[in-house]
């Protein structure tokens, strides 16, 4: 089986425009959605969390307008809004590992953690707390492995997208 050609620049850069403009929006979407949530109902913790994490939105299109506008150094804006957002999720799930806070278990759910965590040798607290640690480690994780994949995603296609930006600039001559 005949292995496909590479893409050309000019898909490679409406390719990745496509998936920053993708990017960014969702992740300004949620994020703020979230933040406005929590300030409304008083968790301004969580509201701050919410616009710091918004701010990866807002770098991602903003890198992909620069390249929409010719500038290659877009790029730059893609590859560190992933940093950016990896850095502010691992800090907030360090910060959630440091600071545990277990709510109170509604009488309807605790026979159930009662059952569950006698199967683990566990008191019901010690079980909520293995799944709190567990559910905030795996999120750390994902998000390690998908930003990090992004960035390098971003970083892997510098080349294509200057060099469909530099045909461009030379079409408009």
């Amino acid at each position: 089986m005949a292995k496909a050609p590479p893409l050309l620049p000019s898909e490679v850069l409406r390719r990745v425009l496509r998936v920053a403009r993708g990017g960014g929006t969702l992740v300004l979407a949620i994020a703020g959605g979230l933040a406005v949530l929590s300030a409304g109902v008083g968790d301004y913790l969580g509201a701050l969390i919410g616009v710091i994490i918004s701010g990866a939105g807002v770098f991602e299109l903003h890198g992909a307008s620069l390249l929409k506008a010719g500038r290659a150094q877009g790029v730059n804006w893609l590859v560190g809004s992933q940093l950016y957002l990896l850095l502010s999720v691992l800090g907030y799930c360090a910060f959630r590992l440091s600071h545990v806070e277990i709510p109170p278990v509604p009488p309807e759910l605790a026979s159930a953690i009662d059952i569950n965590a006698e199967q683990f040798g566990l008191t019901a607290r010690e079980y909520l707390l293995m799944i709190y640690r567990f559910t905030f480690q795996i999120f750390a994780l994902l998000t390690l492995l998908y930003q990090g994949g992004m960035a390098f995603y971003y970083h892997r296609r510098r080349a294509a997208v200057t060099a469909a930006l530099g045909e461009q600039a030379e079409g408009n001559l």
